[in-house]
């Protein structure tokens, strides 16, 4: 019978061979041979009686019955190392593996230099960053710790604001000199919008609100795209209007190179949010890098005017 020490370092093996998606990578991390690792995953298939892996002359994939061992695998060893810091000190250090998401423009420029800082401060913290168009589904259970747009989708999660943040509408001043500034959402439908395809929302409807009044206009426009970076150029470039984060375009709003349209109308929420699952609430290094980013955030706060400091 396995022990809980051979079946942690079991999950752990796996854990690291799937993360890897090849024998050969995951013999290096681990110092050993190929043929090592191939056989430590036979003996663990045969143990179970099922197929774990799927293998092809290059990559590895998860069979169904992989991708639950694998679930339940990465959850068990959070809460080991959890347990461990809990029982061990209130005040020990952080430490051990902390995986994070966030999106593409907003991780490469924010997320990731704080990153840098955090490990810094914390050096037995192991950070895997990964930077995602549209946010994986918490259910899933790849991440400790996503920094996401909007309000929370899951009650079942906890969520800290890290900072408010607005969508806000606007267009280059020689897009509105030579086609107009619309004056009510309506007038959306005969302008050229810029279409951002992330997350769930419904492309190319805008959600506009005023008072307890909500509008919802289906606008048009000939260029769309997944990269919010793209659709801001595209709107300094003067081909249309675009809604977009407010810490997106604040700099350009402040230079005068973007002119906010309809700012008497809201659109939804874009607060910045870090999530987290419930049970990570007494994990160590889960709690120092959402203090972490908090703290940053604070410091960085929506100034007074109304529109957001360029970072």
């Amino acid at each position: 019978m396995s022990t809980p020490v051979s079946a942690s370092a079991e999950m752990a093996f796996f854990s690291l061979l799937a993360r890897c998606g090849s024998f050969s990578v995951a013999a290096r991390e681990l110092d050993v041979s190929t043929p090592a690792v191939s056989k430590r995953l036979a003996q663990m298939e045969a143990r179970l009686g099922v197929q774990l892996l799927s293998r092809t002359t290059r990559r590895v994939g998860l069979t169904p019955e992989g991708e639950t061992y694998l679930t339940h695998a990465r959850r068990i060893l959070a809460d080991i190392d959890d347990m461990e810091q809990l029982v061990s000190s209130a005040v020990a250090a952080p430490k051990g593996l902390l995986r994070v998401n966030a999106t593409l423009g907003f991780g490469r420029s924010h997320i990731a230099p704080l990153i840098a800082g955090f490990v810094k401060l914390h050096p037995e913290v192991q950070v895997q960053l990964q930077l995602s168009v549209n946010p994986p589904p918490l259910s899933e259970d790849a991440f400790d710790v996503c920094v996401r747009f909007g309000e929370p989708p899951d009650a079942r999660v906890l969520a800290r604001q890290l900072a408010p943040n607005r969508r806000l509408l606007c267009a280059a001043p020689s897009y509105l000199a030579r086609r107009g500034t619309p004056k009510v959402p309506n007038d959306l439908t005969h302008h050229d919008c810029i279409g951002i395809r992330q997350g769930d929302e419904a492309y190319g409807s805008w959600r506009l609100s005023s008072g307890k009044r909500t509008e919802t206009v289906k606008v048009r426009g000939n260029l769309s795209t997944n990269d919010g970076e793209i659709a801001v150029n595209w709107a300094l470039a003067g081909h249309g209007i675009v809604m977009r984060a407010e810490w997106d375009i604040a700099r350009y709003l402040r230079s005068g190179r973007l002119k906010q349209v309809l700012e008497n109308y809201r659109t939804p929420s874009a607060d910045i949010h870090a999530v987290y699952p419930q049970r990570h609430q007494v994990s160590a290094r889960v709690r120092a890098f959402v203090d972490f980013l908090a703290a940053h955030f604070e410091k960085k706060s929506i100034r007074a005017a109304g529109l957001m400091a360029d970072w």
